[in-house]
């Protein structure tokens, strides 16, 4: 079964139709820069935009930084207020004509690492934590997901931990990679001593440059790279369509 996944970002809304029975990509991702309003209305028609350049007119995944309730978007840490309370599976279902379900963004990368990835027959605890504009996480148990955790606001040293260890942080404050593993091993640390897990994936766009920082890392539980890379949100988010079904 092929389906749209979309991974919605702070810098960049991204997709691709995806054969949920593999886990593949059916063709190149298109990405459009994250309108800087960060409103419902201009977020979806970038949606609609996507699935446009692909001639798609079937079922839309969609992974969104936010809890995701009914799909309700519940709380807006790095676009619009104004999504608080809106119901976003009908908006975009409306802009986009084809019918959408929304999942969180984070839980929608680890759905695909558990599926096809580093997470892949891992039977313990395993807690995805994607870094980019902010930090998203998602924590499995056997394989089940306990669904909008928000462990990226998480309070070290009095602020969110996404804005001392996101990968914008440290972009923002222009942090070698020395300082910047300092930080992400403070907040796993954190992490590791709240759940106990047995593997750490740390997958969003800072994914693909893991070497320059996770062999600082001094924790004791395993991490290890997202095998999907940055495109975990869109495998993920396409995959929320048959969970969800």
């Amino acid at each position: 079964m092929n389906i749209l996944g979309i991974d919605v970002g702070g810098s960049g809304i991204k997709g691709a139709p995806v054969d949920i029975e593999t886990g593949t990509l059916l063709a190149e991702r298109v990405r459009i820069k994250t309108p800087k309003s960060g409103e419902p209305e201009p977020m979806a028609e970038v949606v609609r935009q996507i699935a446009q350049s692909f001639n798609w007119s079937g079922p839309i995944g969609i992974g969104f930084p936010a809890p995701i309730k009914g799909g309700v978007t519940m709380m807006a840490a790095n676009v619009s207020e104004k999504w608080v309370g809106t119901n976003a599976d009908a908006l975009f279902t409306t802009i986009t004509g084809c019918e959408c379900t929304m999942i969180n963004d984070a839980d929608a990368a680890g759905l695909a690492e558990m599926s096809f990835g580093a997470g892949r027959g891992q039977p313990g605890t395993v807690i995805m934590v994607t870094l980019g504009t902010g930090i998203g996480t998602a924590i499995f148990h056997r394989g089940h997901l306990l669904p909008n955790t928000e462990f990226g606001h998480l309070e070290i040293k009095g602020v969110d931990a996404e804005f001392r260890a996101s990968d914008s942080a440290r972009q923002r404050e222009e942090l070698s990679w020395k300082k910047y593993a300092k930080r992400v091993n403070k907040y796993l640390k954190a992490m590791d001593k709240l759940f106990w897990p047995d593997l750490f994936i740390i997958g969003g766009g800072i994914s693909k440059e893991s070497e320059k920082f996770l062999p600082l890392l001094t924790l004791e539980t395993p991490v290890v790279p997202a095998q999907l890379l940055n495109e975990a949100g869109i495998v993920g988010a396409a995959l929320a369509v048959r969970r969800n079904g």
